[in-house]
C-alpha cells in the first residue's frame, strides 16, 4: 500500500509539472517559430540533431546508471550507492571527452559539407552547433545526479526544477526581442546553453546537499563494477544507436533529399508529440523505480503486475490525450501557429503521434528488460528492427516517394519492435498466454476507434472548421474512447478502484 501511495504522490507532482510545461511550451514554440522563421527553425532542429547523434553513447550509459543506482537504493546501502555513483561519473567523464572529440571532428565536417543548409546561414548554423556541443557535454556529466534523484523518488524537486527550466525558456523568448540588431538564431542558441548551464549547477547543488554521502564524488576505481556497468551499457548501446538512427538519422536523410523546410515540419510535429508524450513519460517515470526495485528484491509477481498495468494504463492515457490531435490536426496547428504551416507537417504530426501510441506500450517493457539485466540478445534484435528505418527511408526517397511514406515505415517498425519487446519480456518474467491474451484484448477496442477516426478524417467525413465543431467532435470521440476503455479495457477490480477513487474525491 505504501508503494501505491508513493507512486500516486509522485504522479501528482509530475502531472503538476506537465500541465504547466505544456501550456508554456505551446506558447513559446509558436513565438520561436514566428521569430526565427521556418528556415532557421528547421536549421536549429537539424543542427541540434547532429549533436544528439554523437550522444548515443551517453544515452546507453544513462540507462545503465539509472538501473544500478535503483538496484543499490532498493538494498539501502549508501556506501554501495556511492561506489556506483563514482564509477558512473568516471565513465561519463570519459564519454563526454569522446563526444567532444567526435563532435569537433567528424561532426563539424558533416555539418559543413553534407547537410543541405544555405551558405548565408552556415555561420549561424556553426554557432548553434557549438552551443549544442557545450550543452551536450555538460548534460553527460549530470546523468548520475539525475539518476540519484529519481532512484530516491524525489519527484517534487524533479517537478519544480522542470517548471523552473520552462520559465527560463519563456524568459528567453522575451529576451530575443531585446536583441533587435543581432541574429536571433545565434542569440537563441547561446541563451539556451546558459539556461542549461545554470540548471546543471542547481541539480548538482541539490544532490550534494541532500545526498551528501551518496553523491560524494572521488577518484575511486572498482574494476568489477566498472566492467559490469560497461558490459550492460555496451549492449544497451546497440539500442541507443538504433533509436538515434531512427530519429535523428531520419531527419538527416530527409534534409539531404528535400531540405530544411521538411526539418521544420519534423520539428513542429515532434514538439506537438512531445507535449502529449511528456504526460506518458512522466507517468512512467513514477513507476520505473518500482519496476527495477521489485525485480531486484525478487518479487516477480509484483514486478509482472506493475509492468503490464503501467503499459496498459500508459496506452489508455495516451489515447485520451491523442484523440483531439488526431481528429483535428489541421485546426489545432492553425490555431497554434497561425498561417505558418510548413509542408507535410499535418501528416507528420499524425503519424508521429501514432508511433508514440505504440511507444507508450513499450516503455514499461523496455524498463523490465533492463531490470532483468541480460540484454545482449534483446538489444541486438531490437537494434536491427529499428535501424531498418534508415535504409527503408533512403530507398523510398530515392525512388521518389513522398516523405509521408517514410514516416509510415517508421510506424510499421514501431509496431514490430513492440511485438518483439512483449515476446521477450513474456519469457523473462513468466507472463502466461492467458495474461497476454487479456492484455492485447484490452487494447484492441481502443485501436479500432483510432482506425475509424483516421478513416473518417482522411475522407473528410468528419471536418473541423470552427472552434465549436472542434469541441463537439472532440467530446464525442473522447466519450467513445473512455467508454471503450471502461467497458473493454479494464478489469472489474480496476474499474471498482477508479470509481471508488472518484467517489471519495466527490464526497470530499
Amino acid at each position: 500500500m505504501s508503494s501505491n501511495k508513493t507512486i500516486a504522490k509522485n504522479t501528482l507532482f509530475l502531472y503538476f509539472r506537465m500541465f504547466f510545461n505544456m501550456g508554456i511550451s505551446l506558447y513559446t514554440s509558436r513565438v520561436i517559430l514566428k521569430t526565427l522563421g521556418v528556415e532557421d527553425f528547421g536549421i536549429y532542429n537539424l543542427v541540434g540533431g547532429v549533436v544528439v547523434l554523437f550522444s548515443f553513447l551517453n544515452n546507453s550509459m544513462s540507462s545503465a546508471t539509472q538501473r544500478y543506482i535503483n538496484i543499490e537504493t532498493a538494498k539501502k546501502v549508501k556506501a554501495r550507492i556511492n561506489l556506483v555513483f563514482c564509477t558512473s561519473m568516471n565513465i561519463h567523464i570519459g564519454i563526454s571527452i569522446a563526444v567532444l572529440i567526435l563532435a569537433e571532428t567528424f561532426g563539424l565536417w558533416f555539418l559543413n559539407y553534407k547537410l543541405n543548409i544555405a551558405n548565408d546561414r552556415m555561420y549561424a548554423a556553426n554557432i548553434v552547433y557549438q552551443m549544442s556541443v557545450i550543452t551536450t557535454v555538460i548534460d553527460i556529466t549530470r546523468i548520475p545526479y539525475n539518476a540519484t534523484i529519481l532512484a530516491y523518488e524525489k519527484m517534487s524537486f524533479y517537478a519544480y526544477f522542470g517548471i523552473f527550466e520552462t520559465l527560463m525558456k519563456l524568459i528567453i523568448v522575451y529576451m530575443l526581442y531585446m536583441f533587435t540588431g543581432y541574429d536571433h538564431l545565434i542569440v537563441y542558441s547561446i541563451l539556451l546553453m546558459l539556461v542549461n548551464f545554470l540548471g546543471n549547477i542547481i541539480v548538482r547543488f541539490y544532490c550534494i546537499k541532500n545526498f551528501t554521502q551518496e553523491t560524494n564524488y572521488k577518484l575511486s576505481y572498482d574494476k568489477e563494477l566498472t566492467k559490469e556497468i560497461a558490459s550492460f551499457s555496451g549492449w544497451n548501446l546497440f539500442g541507443q544507436v538504433a533509436n538515434v538512427g531512427s530519429n535523428q538519422g531520419l531527419n538527416m536523410i530527409l534534409n539531404i533529399f528535400i531540405g530544411v523546410t521538411v526539418n521544420a515540419a519534423m520539428g513542429i510535429a515532434n514538439q506537438v508529440n512531445a507535449v502529449i508524450y511528456n504526460f506518458i513519460s512522466n507517468f512512467q517515470v513514477a513507476f520505473n523505480p518500482q519496476i527495477i526495485q521489485s525485480h531486484a528484491l525478487g518479487d516477480i509477481d509484483k514486478h509482472r503486475k506493475i509492468v503490464l498495468n503501467t503499459s496498459k494504463y500508459s496506452f489508455f492515457l495516451m489515447s485520451i490525450l491523442a484523440t483531439p490531435f488526431l481528429l483535428s490536426t489541421d485546426f489545432i496547428l492553425h490555431l497554434w501557429l497561425g498561417n505558418i504551416i510548413p509542408d507535410y507537417v499535418i501528416s507528420f504530426t499524425r503519424i508521429i503521434i501514432l508511433c508514440s501510441l505504440i511507444d507508450s506500450l513499450s516503455g514499461p517493457l523496455w524498463m523490465s528488460a533492463h531490470a532483468v539485466g541480460n540484454i545482449k540478445k534483446y538489444q541486438l534484435i531490437l537494434s536491427i528492427i529499428l535501424l531498418l528505418n534508415i535504409p527503408v527511408a533512403y530507398i523510398l526517397l530515392k525512388l521518389g516517394f513522398s516523405p509521408i511514406y517514410v514516416l509510415f515505415g517508421k510506424f510499421c517498425l514501431a509496431i514490430l519492435s513492440f511485438v518483439y519487446r512483449l515476446n521477450y519480456v513474456k519469457t523473462k518474467i513468466r507472463i502466461n498466454k492467458k495474461d497476454v491474451f487479456i492484455y492485447i484484448s484490452n487494447l484492441l477496442p481502443v485501436c479500432l476507434v483510432f482506425v475509424i477516426t483516421l478513416y473518417l478524417v482522411n475522407y473528410s467525413i468528419v471536418k473541423t472548421n470552427s472552434f465549436q465543431e472542434f469541441i463537439i467532435n472532440t467530446l464525442m470521440l473522447e466519450f467513445l474512447v473512455i467508454l471503450f476503455i471502461l467497458l473493454l479495457g479494464l478489469k472489474k477490480s480496476e474499474k471498482s478502484l477508479i470509481f471508488s477513487f472518484i467517489s471519495s474525491k466527490i464526497k470530499n
